[in-house]
């Protein structure tokens, strides 16, 4: 059964950084698209950034583009995203997040396109 955990989540304050982690297992991820989502209060789950597990194509939502930086450690089985320059409107729970699939990384990025789901970390950026 495939199991996302992730962890680093916390507050900082505007213009600071943080490095979230998620721990991959269950399975082998060859194929496989790895996310980053994050939902504020209020709001639906929004996609952040997408990484091939095979490869390590990148795909960013404009948001965050220039700001977080998504990778992979394919041999720890490990999915990091660093965050830099923070913003008060990136507070949110950020969830790493799994899905199958082969073709083009920019494709199918809604959160209900991806089939595991971590539990979330908080991520809190003060003003």
């Amino acid at each position: 059964q495939v199991q996302l955990v992730e962890s680093g989540g916390g507050l900082v304050q505007a213009g600071g950084s943080l490095r979230l982690s998620c721990a991959a297992s269950g399975r082998t991820f060859n194929n496989y698209i790895m996310g980053w989502f994050r939902q504020a209060p209020g709001k639906e789950r929004e996609f952040v950034a997408a990484i091939r597990w095979i490869g390590g194509a990148t795909y960013y939502a404009d948001s965050v583009k220039g700001r977080f930086t998504i990778s992979r450690d394919n041999a720890k089985n490990t999915l990091d995203l660093q965050m830099n320059t923070l913003k008060p409107e990136d507070t949110a729970m950020y969830y790493c997040a799994a899905k199958r699939q082969t073709y083009s990384i920019t494709i199918n990025n809604a959160a209900e396109n991806f089939n595991y789901w971590g539990q979330g970390t908080q991520v809190t950026v003060s003003s």
